[in-house]
């Protein structure tokens, strides 16, 4: 394994954190502005429908998913204008 890959783990593990929390506070927001109500269904929910269900893990995982690339993307390339490799 490279240095500068060994080097990004702690790195992209942090910003990995981040990125979840960050998703996380995006999809409430996001709920809040489509849902009828302030929480999201769980999947064992026995008051919501299958559609508001699967809508609500769909968003969330589209959410989480982007916000990830997003920042993982930044991630490296703030490391290859630090140090002039990629980590990947």
């Amino acid at each position: 394994m490279k240095a500068s890959k060994l080097a990004y783990k702690p790195v992209g593990l942090a910003l990995g954190a981040l990125s979840g929390m960050f998703a996380g506070v995006l999809f409430k927001q996001a709920w809040k502005i489509i849902g009828h109500d302030g929480d999201a269904p769980d999947a064992t929910d026995e008051e919501r429908g299958w559609g508001e269900v699967v809508t609500a893990a769909a968003l969330q995982g589209a959410i989480f998913a982007g916000t990830k690339a997003i920042v993982d993307r930044a991630g490296a390339a703030a490391t290859r204008s630090l140090t002039g490799t990629w980590p990947g």
